[in-house]
């Protein structure tokens, strides 16, 4: 089954609803061969005390972004994905705007995977590195 890039990012925002993307109002907005990108907003609602993004809410986006993907590229309603392990470096701060995290697949695993994300704000500053790892479960 090959979906369209608009189907592809509608399933990505039906599978947010009611889950921790949307109090973060993370929405996905582009898919190619081989990565996923998502945006979130930075407001107070993602800040820490002295008002910048909190590391957290970016590696909440990441892992978000990595695991929506991972679910995508292997195109299979009989599997869950699970984020295995993590790894973020923040290089910048970010008060206000938008952060936009473009996960690229590093190892494509049929049971696990390895996913590349890079978190930028509006002009393209680098804000966080991340490494995600997923694993694939079948459901039943």
């Amino acid at each position: 089954m090959n979906l369209t890039q608009e189907e592809i990012l509608e399933q990505c925002a039906q599978m947010c609803k009611n889950t921790l993307m949307e109090t973060l109002e993370i929405s996905f907005c582009e898919v190619g061969k081989d990565y996923l990108i998502a945006k979130m907003p930075v407001n107070p609602r993602v800040h820490q005390p002295d008002g910048v993004l909190h590391g957290g809410a970016m590696v909440a986006l990441a892992e978000s972004v990595g695991s929506a993907a991972s679910y995508m590229f292997l195109n299979s309603k009989d599997l869950f994905i699970r984020g295995i392990e993590i790894s973020a470096n923040h290089v910048k701060s970010v008060r206000e705007g938008y952060v936009y995290a473009r996960a690229e697949v590093v190892h494509p695993g049929r049971t696990t995977q390895l996913w590349d994300i890079k978190i930028r704000d509006e002009e393209q500053n680098l804000v966080s590195v991340v490494k995600l790892t997923t694993i694939a479960l079948p459901k039943n």
